[in-house]
This record gives structure tokens, sequence and C-alpha cells, in this order.
């Protein structure tokens, strides 16, 4: 049907925004069940941030993207997707600091630090667990609360500054508690004196396709079949329930939202005015990284460093063929370097400083080690959890729960998460659609 203004006028039962993994997993989960959607994705491929790029022999994803699993359910279907070209794999990640290597978390593991440093995070612990903190209004007293000064000092409050973009000070303490561990007494003893063979955090293992993680994505995308890509939606009327776009308007009976939440407030042609205050209020920080191809493997085994000091220009360093080795050429290796600066780098200027920076922690063996490196960029990296997120979220949330639009995942939920939540996400959305359709129908 072609309207007067010459665009097409159609109806789908459920609309998808986004075919990263939470929009994808809610149009496999409604197919599967037999209900009709149709999944709208502004980019000429699927897979949001979970994608893998190939150069000159080498493969790179966006950064660390692992699947962390702990629900059975999720983890057959990724197995499902992803293939039978894939692994389990035992994290080996560390931290630089102070000249040496520790094992991860930091917080836990003081063994191999110099001893003042060492001492210092020990007495810090012991000194904060007999102190009554009170409320924790934000991440620094969180952290000073839970681990002390020490290791306060000499890494919770610097990295998470060069990780977040904002002083810890500026976010709240609730975004952390399931990704940040918290060691007992008897970790931190055992860690410092160094007996402990014990891993801590939720990610101490995870499943990587061999070919990269866009590998799962790819899977993903062919499971659910028909993606409409480089759709992009130009505004949206939640009053009436339907979509523009250049060439057709779309009405549908119920919206999943994937994309980031500001951005789909911006589409919204009747929210109100609090509500794009709101929107606007809601901060996330973008990220700038470089993928880097070695002529030689990596020297060191890692599959990440943390870096909490100052005197470097990144705050973590992966190795992708430490992932797996397919990522990589025989004998070479790739990596990527995430930066603390948001801007746009000089690469020429920066390239020579990161070289100097991998050489000190031993993973290259010379300068020259560095065969081309990639700069790239994340729009949406972090969502900062600042004291204005939790009224801002409510507010529009709560508009569109009024307008009976679902927006989910790390972006749409506007939240922290992992690639597991995302396809949880996906699936409870599609649960939540296929009843809101079923009471609409027994009207």
């Amino acid at each position: 049907m072609t309207g007067l203004t010459g665009r097409r006028h159609s109806h789908t039962p459920v609309a998808i925004l986004g075919a990263g993994l939470s929009g994808m997993s809610a149009a496999f989960h409604l197919r599967r069940a037999g209900l009709e959607c149709r999944i709208f994705e502004r980019l000429p491929k699927p897979g949001g941030h979970v994608v893998t790029v190939a150069e000159r022999g080498y493969r790179f994803d966006c950064t660390g993207h692992l699947l962390h699993v702990a629900d059975e359910s999720i983890a057959a279907l990724a197995l499902d997707w992803i293939g039978p070209d894939h692994q389990w794999v035992d994290r080996r990640s560390v931290v630089w600091s102070h000249g040496r290597t520790t094992r991860y978390p930091f917080q836990a593991n003081a063994y191999g630090l110099p001893p003042e440093v060492a001492k210092a995070c020990v007495m810090g612990f012991i000194e904060a667990q007999g102190q009554d903190h009170g409320s924790l209004h934000d991440f620094e007293q969180f952290c000073l609360a839970k681990f002390g000064k020490g290791i306060s000092d000499h890494f919770m409050i610097p990295y998470n500054t060069r990780l977040w973009g904002v002083a810890p000070k500026e976010i709240s303490a609730d975004w952390c508690q399931r990704f940040v561990p918290i060691p007992t007494l008897e970790d931190v003893v055992a860690g410092a004196v160094g007996v402990t063979d014990r891993e801590l955090g939720y990610n101490t293992r995870f499943l990587y396709p061999t070919q990269g993680i866009g590998q799962l994505s790819d899977g993903l995308a062919a499971a659910v079949g028909d993606i409409e890509l480089d759709r992009s939606v130009k505004r949206i009327d939640t009053g009436r329930q339907q979509l523009h776009f250049d060439d057709e308007q779309v009405s549908y009976d119920v919206l999943i939202n994937t994309m980031p939440l500001p951005s789909l407030i911006d589409l919204c042609v009747d929210a109100e005015q609090g509500v794009i205050e709101a929107a606007s209020k809601l901060r996330c920080t973008h990220l700038v990284y470089l993928d880097v191809a070695l002529r030689s493997p990596c020297q060191k085994p890692y599959h990440w460093i943390y870096v909490p000091e100052a005197r470097y220009p990144f705050y973590r360093v992966g190795c992708y063929s430490h992932f797996s080795a397919a990522m990589a050429p025989p004998g070479k290796a790739c990596l990527y370097v995430e930066l603390v600066d948001r801007q746009e780098p000089e690469l020429k200027t920066l390239l020579p400083e990161v070289a100097r920076g991998l050489l000190e922690m031993g993973l290259i063996d010379h300068p020259e080690a560095i065969l081309f490196a990639r700069v790239r960029r994340l729009d949406h990296a972090f969502v900062i959890f600042d004291h204005a997120y939790d009224a801002s979220l409510a507010v529009v949330k709560g508009f569109l729960s009024r307008r009976k639009i679902t927006t989910t995942g790390r972006y749409g939920g506007w939240n922290y998460s992992a690639m597991s939540d995302a396809i949880g996400f996906g699936r409870d959305a599609a649960a939540g659609a296929t009843a809101r359709l079923q009471e609409g129908a027994g009207r």
C-alpha cells in the first residue's frame, strides 16, 4: 500500500529496532515461536559491537568481547549459533603496575608488588574492615570502604578513573556489585604472600569462537533469517505506534527497542519536554582503541592486562590471538589497546609511546614488532552511573512503559551487562511481546 507521500504503508505485529545480540535474540525467539516480526538495523551488517574484521590475515574484534556464560540455556543457544568451531578458555589476566606483573584481581593479589605497596594494601584492607562507613554515596567511597586506602590508591581509583573517563566520585556504587570482586581477609592475606590459586570474579572462564566473536553474531543472524539492514528509522510516533523511514511507514502492535535510550527519545516526536531533558542526562563514554598487528608472537601468555598508572596512554591491553590462534597468521599476534584519551589520536605520535609501554610490559621485544595499527572508536562503550542516573532513567522508562515500548539490551536498557545478558534480554523481551500480543488478541 502506498500513501500520498509515495511511501509504503505496512504493519507488523512486532517491530524490533537494532540487530545487536539483544535485538537478534528477540527476533530469534519470536520467530521460533511462530510469531511475525520485523527487525531493523541502521548499519549494513548485524551484530552491533559483536563483530570481527579481517585485514592482511589478522582478525580483530571490537576489543575484548568475550562470552562469559553462567546460564546453561543461554550457553546452549550460543553453542548452537557458533557451531563446533569454538573453545572454552580459562582466563589468564594480570595487572601491570610499579613495573611488576601481578595476578588479577589486584585487590586480592599484592604478592610481587614492592613490599611497601603490598603492606599498604594489606593493612588498608584490614583497617577498612573494622570501620563503620555508613551509607556509600559514590564509587570512591565504596572502594575505600570495601578495599581500604592502599588498594584504592594504587589501583581501584586510578584504574577506574581511566576506564570510565570520569572521577569515581561522580559514579554511584550501585553498578559494581556483580562486576567488582570483593575478597575476604583470607583472600587478601593469601594473595599477599603468594599462596593462593583461587580465581575471583565473574569472568574466570569464557566461550570463544575460533574465528573471532563475530562468528557468534553471524550464526545468530543466520538463525534469525530476514534482517533489514541499512534501515535507519527517522522518527517514531509512539501514540499512533508508527515507525517512519524514508521509504516506508510501519505500524506495529509491539515495539522492542535496543538502540541507545537517548537516541530513541530523540526520534520520538511525542516525547514530553521532561522526558527529553531526562534523556539528555543519561551519560555514557565512548572508547578509542587501537587494533595492533604484530610481526611476531606476543611475548607473554596473558589474555588481557590492566594498567592503572598514568604514565601509560592505555588502561588495558588484550591479545586476540591468545583467545584463538586463528586470529593471526602463524607465528604472529594481534592486540587491542584501549586508550585513556577519548580524542582521535595522532597515530604517528601515539604509536611510539604505545610501543614503549608494550616493550616495558614484555609483550613485544622490539618496537619494530608492530606491523600496523588501526584507530577504532566505539561511540557507546560504558554507561556512566552518575548521581542523576536513577532519576533520569526512571523518567525515560516510565514514558516508554506508558507507550507500551519494551527497551532492552546494554544500551536500550542503559546498563552495565555482559554479552550473555544481552542474549537473555532479547529472550525476555520476546516473551513479554508474546504476552502483550496474546493479551491484545483476548480483548
